[in-house]
């Protein structure tokens, strides 16, 4: 153990300097920075969000149901959180954790707020009963992998992802303890799809598309520039489960909407209609 000893003053003060990569996009305290409206399309759920994985999730779920013939079309927001577009008074409105995926749901006759990516996830599953089972063990087993995917990924993404990748310096007791653990995952993951062709399952569902942006994101080596690290290859039935997922053609969609990085054929900051994406 090298890492020189911390000692906690008696009462926690804020450093804004301290964080790292995203030390701009994190505060102690709720609530809207600045006025700013949200923007309104012309379809039943306008969605504001961007492209890390919980994004994802959401935008692979609408995908995939117009892809299965339902009544979905959306409207698709960026949401660029290094500018703090989260802390606007419209968006905090919709989410007041001030996290990104955000949706609002007009589909009713009263406008309906929904945050959380998972609650969005289901959400759209109950209201189009489409990858959830309706009742019984198969719903349940769905709905233990969508809470363990919701439970576990901040040990992935703020543990793991944070300190290997983000943070301002590498401490070797911080990524050991969250490589472990992301790799205790990972091995909960592989055991799993050893024994069933989807994460729930006989069926794609729910679980899949939380799970995937995450842990399919690491195993195909997008993830924090640690596929190596961490090992990735030897998780063969994770590997070919993401394999699979990452052919579908909605998630090839999915996964362009409110992205503005990376190879141009592969961002799409704001989604309005299915020919949005002819032009990449």
């Amino acid at each position: 153990m090298t890492d020189t000893a911390y000692v906690p003053p008696k009462v926690w003060t804020w450093d804004k300097e301290n964080g790292g990569q995203f030390a701009s996009t994190n505060r102690p305290i709720a609530g809207p920075t600045h006025d700013k409206d949200l923007p309104r399309g012309e379809h039943p759920f306008q969605l504001y969000s961007l492209a890390t994985p919980n994004g994802v999730k959401v935008t692979v779920m609408f995908e995939e149901l117009l892809e299965a013939g339902h009544a979905a079309e959306y409207d698709a927001w960026i949401i660029k959180i290094g500018n703090g577009d989260q802390f606007g008074s419209g968006f905090t409105g919709v989410n007041p954790n001030s996290k990104i995926p955000a949706l609002m749901d007009y589909s009713g006759d009263t406008p309906l707020r929904v945050f959380e990516s998972g609650s969005i996830l289901l959400h759209l599953a109950e209201k189009f009963g489409a990858f959830l089972p309706a009742s019984g063990p198969v719903r349940t087993e769905v709905m233990n992998w969508l809470m363990w995917q919701m439970g576990s990924a901040p040990f992935v993404g703020g543990g793991f992802g944070h300190f290997y990748a983000y943070a301002p310096e590498k401490f070797e007791y911080p990524i050991n303890r969250y490589a472990m653990e992301t790799k205790r995952q990972l091995d909960v993951l592989d055991r799993q799809l050893a024994e069933h062709a989807f994460v729930a399952g006989d069926d794609y569902s729910i679980a899949d598309m939380a799970i995937w942006p995450w842990y399919g994101g690491m195993v195909l080596g997008r993830a924090y520039n640690a596929a190596e690290f961490l090992d990735v290859t030897s998780y063969t039935h994770v590997l070919a489960w993401a394999e699979k997922i990452d052919a579908r053609p909605a998630v090839v969609r999915g996964r362009k909407v409110n992205r503005d990085w990376g190879e141009p054929h592969e961002q799409l900051p704001e989604r309005h209609s299915a020919a949005d994406f002819d032009a990449l």
